[in-house]
């Protein structure tokens, strides 16, 4: 995909399940794990999933009465792209500045920096 765009919350929602499943996926399967607790009808549901072929995130076939969705963008393809947006919007593109910020709000323990460091020490090799 050339130009990944952000997806709302509820495209995002749609996703995550997508990709907690092994593909294809169904309309009905969407309504099993999260359609009925978000009180959302079955054409909402469908909706949002045309929404999510037409930007590229989603294919689909129909097979009998029944369409399927294959996903065409993996989890960590759109991760990716999300926190570098974030990083980029928020943080000015200073990775440090995004840990220092949730170091300095107290929501890194010492074991998490631990952590960074034991993975910065295996990256650098």
């Amino acid at each position: 995909m050339d130009t990944m765009k952000k997806l709302p919350d509820a495209e995002f929602d749609i996703m995550k399940v997508v990709w907690a499943n092994e593909p294809p996926i169904t309309t009905n399967i969407i309504m099993e794990q999260l359609g009925n607790g978000r009180a959302w009808k079955a054409q909402t549901v469908i909706s949002l999933m045309l929404r999510l072929v037409d930007r590229g995130f989603l294919s689909t076939e129909k097979q009998g009465k029944e369409r399927t969705y294959y996903p065409l963008v993996s989890k960590e393809e759109y991760l990716k792209f999300e926190t570098s947006n974030f990083v980029k919007q928020y943080h000015d593109n200073s990775v440090l500045g995004l840990v220092n910020t949730l170091y300095n709000d107290k929501a890194l323990s010492d074991a998490d920096v631990d952590e960074l460091l034991r993975w910065a020490k295996e990256r650098r090799g």
